[in-house]
């Protein structure tokens, strides 16, 4: 399966985030088609296209947009997820950074399929370049009259407000980020009411991720059938696939959804020169592990989840032989634990007592009975928490343990880590022994 380049097919041309760049590229015409339609004829053109929401679970967008109520007297509000700060994941900042005007189109269009008035942009405040981007273009959209009053002659107003966040992972979870929109601490909150009722300041409210609005203005500008001919019948369309960690060539490959990655390794130069595939994430740390035996499920949202994990934000981190398993679980769980927002008690102590339990493991000081009890935490956290945080934590420790029990077992049975370099271990894979060599140690020692 070859690349399809759309969203990134301008990102190397000279100054792509202008507005005079977007514009000869093609930009800005699926607007005025959208503003030719009523409301809910753009929603039914993306129903019928098909896409999903680029940022986590892949819940339909126009179904999204259908949610919210008509004739309610309430002001509507379109908010953009740009809080990218899943672990691997890089796909939203550098489309933002080269063409933020396919966000600013896309936002355009949506806000006046949800008959809304008013749109947020909330970035993380430490991508200061993306941010003063983002502004940049969004100051030249009003001077162009895209933004404003009377957007092209259409009767429709709209204003478009980029925030800044603080920074904190929570807040890319939709209500915690209304939440923080608000001006308050970002925590998620309980549901029902879901934010298409009373989202932000208790009004009907959208919250999409940037590539999925950023895809909205091609399927205008080019059609449904163009948009269904990439892709599969049930996750249609193009996506930006993030490789990193030990691969050749990491970076953003935007490809149709249902190429595996096999062929994406491919065109990324394979895992680096003398080592394979370990395990990796098919969309960020809060998605179950795969292994190599996964390398040709198609990676689309129905084969990955038919095979135990989630397509999430495509952010497909590598790892190879020379990786410590639990050593890898552990970072992702410090991490959990030290962005949990504490409001509700299983993810707040369930993450501190995997930590600890992981810490003895990894350092080759803990039990059998250990995995066990690991398990058990991580079950009191899955589907217990307000928010998918707690799922996310509890994913990894699974999937891990499910792989690479061995592994576990090899740090309790030699009472170290077999990747430990200051250590004369040859680690023989999950299940395997771990051998003492003589020549590794003067290896070292020299």
């Amino acid at each position: 399966m070859t690349l399809t380049p759309v969203l990134s097919r301008h990102w190397a041309e000279p100054q792509p985030w202008t507005l005079a760049a977007y514009r000869r590229q093609e930009g800005y015409r699926g607007l005025p088609k959208a503003l030719r339609m009523g409301p809910d004829e753009v929603i039914a053109l993306v129903k019928d296209a098909g896409l999903r929401g680029r940022g986590g679970a892949g819940f339909p967008t126009g179904m999204k947009w259908g949610f919210i109520p008509q004739g309610d007297d309430k002001p509507h509000y379109l908010v953009v997820n740009a809080d990218e700060s899943e672990p691997g994941t890089c796909k939203d900042m550098p489309l933002m950074l080269a063409t933020p005007h396919a966000l600013i189109e896309g936002v355009i269009i949506a806000a006046y399929a949800i008959r809304a008035s008013h749109a947020f942009i909330y970035v993380r405040g430490e991508v200061v370049p993306v941010l003063r981007r983002l502004q940049t273009a969004v100051r030249e959209a009003y001077a162009a009259g895209f933004l404003g009053r009377d957007i092209l002659g259409s009767g429709f107003d709209l204003e478009l407000i980029v925030h800044a966040g603080a920074g904190a992972y929570i807040c890319g979870e939709e209500t915690a980020l209304l939440d923080s929109l608000e001006g308050r601490r970002g925590q998620p909150r309980l549901r029902p009411p879901f934010p298409a009722v009373a989202g932000l300041y208790a009004c009907p409210t959208v919250v999409n991720n940037v590539e999925s609005i950023a895809s909205v203005p091609s399927i205008l500008a080019e059609g449904v059938e163009w948009f269904r001919s990439f892709g599969t019948e049930k996750s249609p369309g193009f996506t930006l696939y993030s490789l990193s960690g030990h691969v050749t060539r990491p970076g953003q490959y935007e490809a149709p959804l249902g190429i595996t990655l096999r062929e994406l390794l491919s065109h990324a130069g394979e895992v680096r020169a003398g080592h394979t595939l370990k395990f990796w994430t098919p969309g960020g740390s809060s998605t179950p592990i795969f292994t190599a035996e996964h390398l040709d499920v198609p990676l689309d949202y129905e084969n990955v989840a038919a095979h135990g994990s989630m397509l999430g934000t495509k952010a497909l981190q590598i790892f190879d032989d020379t990786t410590c398993v639990v050593r890898a679980v552990l970072r992702w769980t410090e991490f959990y634990a030290h962005e949990s927002c504490g409001k509700c008690t299983p993810c707040r102590e369930g993450t501190y007592w995997l930590v600890q339990l992981l810490e003895r493991l990894e350092a080759g000081t803990g039990t059998e009975a250990d995995l066990d009890t690991l398990t058990d935490i991580a079950d009191n956290i899955n589907g217990k928490s307000f928010c998918a945080l707690g799922d996310g934590a509890a994913s990894p420790i699974f999937s891990s343990l499910k792989y690479f029990r061995g592994e576990y077992l090899e740090h309790v049975r030699l009472g170290h880590c077999p990747f430990d370099p200051a250590r004369s271990t040859v680690w023989a894979g999950n299940g395997g022994a771990a051998t003492e060599s003589a020549a590794t140690t003067e290896g070292i020692a020299g």
